[in-house]
This record gives structure tokens, sequence and C-alpha cells, in this order.
């Protein structure tokens, strides 16, 4: 009976010692480290203007208007499966197959609008403006997706298609750590960029 109390009591220390360190210090600590060391990316990589929140860089947004029409003085993104679109609590991909017939259908739809949207044939419209990422939250376009959309922004922001592909060259990131993924652009951050440029 003693051997067994003594060995409850092991245990119950064991248990506040480890609930201590890893449950309270390594939190705090792991914190800490992240507010000093990656601040912006650990409060969630807040994109503002003018001090005011309007997204997040890490979290893709539409830009429509109140019916869900894209406006064609924003650069548009993928299209997303997570809920109605870009809805961060309901992060998902389509899960359809290639071969999925509503698959295949949606992307023909797709292509169409896109191809009428940005005046440009079908055959020039690029993947990832017909496909949703794994997450439905993905907030960059390839560089082609961003190039193809250059000429209706600018047309219908008046400005010149040179100063806004500029900008697109400027704002396009390169392959992580050198090698890994492809070149993309990040939709809302080029969106805000494109909102300060003047005509």
């Amino acid at each position: 009976m003693v051997l067994v109390a003594k060995q409850y009591g092991v245990a119950l220390r064991a248990l506040l010692i480890l609930t201590v360190i890893l449950g309270i210090a390594y939190p705090l600590a792991m914190t800490g480290v992240g507010q000093v060391a990656f601040s912006n990316q650990a409060n969630g990589s807040l994109v503002k203007v003018d001090g005011k929140t309007v997204g997040s860089s890490l979290i893709g947004q539409n830009f429509t208007d109140a019916k869900g029409n894209p406006l064609p003085q924003y650069f548009q993104p993928r299209p997303s499966a997570a809920g109605d679109g870009y809805d961060a609590n309901a992060s998902s991909g389509s899960n359809l197959g290639p071969n999925n017939p509503d698959l295949i259908k949606a992307i023909k739809e797709r292509r169409a609008q896109v191809a009428a949207f940005n005046q440009v044939p079908p055959s020039a419209v690029p993947a990832d403006a017909l496909t949703a990422s794994g997450s439905g939250l993905d907030p960059d376009i390839s560089v082609a997706y961003a190039d193809l959309q250059v000429r209706r922004v600018a047309q219908a922001r008046g400005l010149s298609p040179a100063a806004v592909q500029h900008l697109v060259d400027t704002m396009t990131k390169g392959r992580a750590l050198g090698v890994l993924g492809e070149p993309r652009v990040n939709v809302l951050e080029l969106n805000v960029a494109v909102n300060a440029l003047k005509g």
C-alpha cells in the first residue's frame, strides 16, 4: 500500500512538473520568440492601408461587387472551394478528381468566363485561374495569371498597361529558397499597390 501511494506521488509530481514546463513555460517562450523574431507572421500577416486592416497576406479574398461579380479594376484571385469562397472557417479543396464531370464542367465554364472578362483567347487562360487550391485560401496567383489581367486592370483604372505591368513585375516573389514552388504574386498586396498608383 505504501509503495502504491509512493508511485501515485511520483506520478502526480511528474504531471505537475510537465504541465508547468510543457503547458505553460514552453508555450509562453514560443509566443515570446514569435512576437520578437516574427511579429508580423505571429500576428496574422495583416495588411493595413491608412491604419485600417484590409486583410491578411496569408489568406486570399474575393474582389467582387455585392452580387458576386468580379470587379474589373482589381486583379482577381484563383477560384476557392472554401465555403462561399475564401472562408477561413471552411478551408478545403473541392476534392473532385481530374476526371470528375462536375470539375470538367466547372473548368470549362471558368475558362470561358475568365477569357471573356479579360478579352483573351481561352487558350491563354492559365491553370490557376481555373482550379482551386488544396486549402481554398491560397492568396497568390501565378505570374501568367497576373500578366493576363494587366490590360483589363489598366483600362478600368485609366492607367498605362506598362505602369501596371511594372507593378506586377516588382511584386512578383521568386521560388522559396530559390528552388521550391513557382514565382507568384500576392493578389491582396498587388491590389493595394494598384490602388496607390496614380494615372
